[in-house]
């Protein structure tokens, strides 16, 4: 199974919207990545995301070039400072290839402990609408690939 985790795009800060929704930088960096993943034929049976307005709106627009199958669901567990054994156990439940898209600390911190068991041993420094795939075979995770939004090309 095939887990992408995507940091929400860039935000407002609190002080110009406590819902904290995208603002136009995050909306564009996000169709920039999800267009590419689209035209790279990257497959997605699920979106899930935290519920927060700018993790909502980032799974929307993925959702919109990569049409998972079962559709964005919001999933309890994805906020910032949530513990990852939750959904690293939940993990062998899911029909993948499914896409996580939340927080920070929280994702560096899941795929933490996916890879080496230590949640506290960063393995790969996230940006705000980038793209980390890991793929897991009997039970092991691995780091599949890594898309960085200032690399993809319009």
């Amino acid at each position: 199974m095939n887990l992408l985790l995507v940091q929400h795009g860039q935000a407002k800060t609190e002080a110009e919207d406590p819902t904290r929704p995208l603002n136009a930088a995050g909306i564009a960096t996000a169709e920039k990545v999800a267009k590419w993943l689209s035209a790279s034929k990257v497959e997605v049976a699920e979106i899930r995301h935290s519920g927060k307005k700018r993790a909502e709106q980032t799974a929307s627009i993925f959702a919109k070039y990569l049409t998972p199958r079962q559709g964005i669901t919001v999933t309890s567990g994805l906020n910032p400072t949530d513990d990852v054994s939750r959904i690293a156990s939940e993990l062998k439940e899911y029909s993948g290839p499914v896409m996580l898209v939340g927080h920070l600390p929280f994702l560096s911190r899941l795929m933490a402990f996916l890879i080496t068991g230590d949640a506290e041993r960063e393995v790969v420094h996230f940006q705000n609408a980038g793209v980390v795939c890991l793929g897991e075979n009997e039970g092991r995770w691995r780091i599949e690939w890594v898309v960085v939004p200032d690399l993809v090309r319009e």
